[in-house]
């Protein structure tokens, strides 16, 4: 007699295996070594018909699984977009039981996953249809299901303008605004960051969010009291994206607060324990000081600069790691821009040690030769190239540091793998060196060894400084200056007159071409270089300029040479011209008077011998 199961038993082994079967798969996607071999086992296969399952368990655990499977490969989310499964997903998250609130927060959960990988896989999303019903999750009661829709809009506004352009055309930025007052942390950490991916693209978005009036409430967030560090650290990514476009935008952050008196807002969070804090505070103090002097202005006012350069202190400590180095970028770029606007500028900058902490940054990335060290080169020489661009004293406030040589140092040891970091070192030791008035730091950089793109400019400064001061032409000379220029004049003249690193040079000034020619300057003739040269001889007689001209000594040996080789052929005609023919009368005159004048001496000397 054979025995049957029950019908209900049968469904019950069914649900409960289906059900085991997805909780197992979204356990293995837990580990990124698993999801190539869930991949290739056609897992999606058996999962797909499951996110449509009239069991709620059963269809969350399959929605996890392919969540996890998208989220850490894009290999799953392109596969999940060709099988069409976002449209179901879309589907699910629309026509879902009123109040079931974990399959809307899994379906979002699968929707940000794939977002997140490419513009193009968020395009999918979006043509899919999935930001209207991902507007009615951020209008939920529940909080789960608003932060994951924020998540998966912020990803889908972060590729790209036009993708943000829709999110926000659709009408997601009110709804952000209202999350970011709700008293859930991970919703208003979300919604902060959705506001920072939406306006970080372009100068219309960002006046988007501004005109929303998320501004004072991002601020506001940054002195609150029970915000953790990740808040405070999307916020201010959000207020920097707003202040990045335009001065409108910027001074919308001012107003709103980030630079309060008090020293809180964005000033308070320089000196966090948080370096990700300090790293987002220091990038909104760059956006903002990029764009007006009275921006720049109050941001000295509101003493900004302290603890900015107390920041920048932090990176060059002994006991601080050079991997988080690149963090300084903001904090360096945001000096060079404050002291770029003006004169007053630059010496609020200095007055506060801006110099020494920007030398101690260079310093620190000497050696340090990969893509981010070479943009904190570069950074910080255009920096401390704006700080003395202004006047010859601001220049000798920077160059009392040694930074024409340790710029001068980085220009010849950059490869020509780097053309790039060595135009921008070019450029700012120029800068400097068209205010640097001192033969002091100008003497290092007047060697043979110096490039010529860089060699043209410090004898251009010699130039105008040796005309007008007889000091420093003597010290010049003590020195050796005035032999090195002859040195100087040799080596190019033997060269043709160009070096090969002077094409640069020749690119940015618009220099003639070199033109062989004769003279103690030899081809440099009718070049600037060669004109400077001139302009520094001519400071000096012919004989001094002659003396210390290399190879002069050898010259007189020669004419010793010859003047003996000339002496034992014969005599020596010389060189001076005949004296005139004496008259006559003339004659007559001195051989008369002659014994007289004698006979006279001898009568005083016996005049004097009885008077004694």
């Amino acid at each position: 007699m054979s025995t049957t199961t029950p019908l209900p038993h049968l469904l019950q082994t069914y649900n409960r295996q289906r059900l085991l079967f997805a909780q197992s798969i979204a356990d293995l996607a837990t580990r990124d070594s698993n999801i190539p071999q869930l991949y290739s086992s056609g897992v999606l296969t058996l999962l797909r018909p499951l996110l449509t399952d009239n069991v709620p368990a059963i269809q969350q655990s399959a929605s996890l699984a392919v969540g996890r499977m998208c989220d850490k490969s894009e290999d799953v989310s392109r596969e999940c977009v060709d099988a069409g499964m976002v449209q179901g997903v879309v589907w699910g998250i629309s026509h879902s039981e009123e109040g079931n609130r974990y399959t809307k927060k899994s379906f979002t959960f699968i929707l940000r996953s794939i977002a997140r990988h490419s513009a193009t896989l968020a395009q999918a999303v979006v043509s899919a249809g999935a930001l209207p019903p991902l507007l009615s999750c951020l209008e939920e009661f529940d909080p789960g299901v608003r932060e994951g829709a924020a998540w998966a809009l912020g990803y889908i506004a972060r590729h790209n303008t036009d993708l943000a352009k829709t999110v926000v055309e659709a009408g997601v930025i009110p709804l952000l605004v209202l999350a970011l007052r709700e008293p859930h942390l991970p919703l208003k950490r979300i919604s902060a960051s959705a506001l920072s991916d939406i306006a970080k693209h372009h100068t219309d978005l960002a006046q988007a969010v501004l005109e929303s009036g998320a501004v004072e409430i991002l601020v506001g967030l940054l002195d609150a009291s029970g915000i953790d560090r990740k808040l405070k650290k999307v916020a201010l990514n959000a207020l920097a994206g707003v202040a990045k476009w335009s001065v409108d935008g910027a001074e919308g952050v001012v107003e709103g607060g980030g630079f309060g008196e008090g020293g809180g807002g964005v000033i308070g969070c320089l000196t966090d324990v948080d370096a990700g804090v300090r790293k987002a505070a220091a990038g909104v103090c760059c956006e903002v000081a990029k764009h007006s002097v009275e921006l720049s202005q109050l941001l000295i006012s509101t003493t900004t600069l302290p603890p900015l350069i107390a920041y920048l202190h932090t990176f060059t400590q002994p006991n601080a790691g050079t991997a988080n180095i690149t963090a300084a970028l903001p904090g360096i770029l945001c000096l060079g821009y404050i002291s770029a606007w003006s004169e007053s500028c630059a010496l609020a900058v200095i007055v506060a040690k801006g110099v020494p902490a920007l030398v101690e940054v260079l310093d620190s990335v000497m050696q340090n030769n990969t893509k981010e060290g070479e943009s904190l080169k570069a950074a910080t020489a255009w920096s401390l190239s704006q700080i003395g661009r202004h006047s010859p004293d601001h220049a000798k406030a920077v160059n009392d540091h040694g930074v024409l040589l340790k710029l001068l140092q980085l220009y010849s040891a950059t490869t020509s793998q780097s053309p790039d970091l060595q135009t921008k070192l070019s450029r700012s030791l120029r800068t400097l060196l068209s205010h640097t008035l001192s033969p002091h730091h100008l003497s290092p950089l007047l060697q043979l060894s110096t490039p010529q793109p860089i060699l043209k400019y410090v004898l251009l400064q010699y130039s105008k400084i040796l005309p007008h001061d007889v000091g420093a032409r003597r010290a010049f000379v003590v020195e050796g200056g005035l032999g090195r220029v002859q040195e100087i004049a040799i080596k190019y003249r033997n060269k043709g007159g160009e070096d090969e690193s002077d094409k640069e040079a020749k690119q940015d000034e618009g220099d003639e071409e070199f033109k062989p020619s004769t003279g103690i300057e030899g081809s440099l003739f009718g070049t600037k270089m060669g004109e400077y040269i001139r302009t520094i001889n001519d400071c000096y007689p012919e004989e001094i300029v002659r003396y210390y001209t290399p190879g002069y000594g050898v010259e007189l040996l020669e004419k010793i040479d010859e003047y003996h080789t000339e002496k034992s052929n014969g005599p020596v005609q010389s060189q001076l011209p005949p004296l005139p023919k004496a008259k006559d009368s003339d004659i007559s005159e001195k051989k008369v008077s002659r014994p007289n004048s004698t006979k006279a001496s001898r009568e005083s000397v016996r005049t004097d011998e009885l008077n004694a």
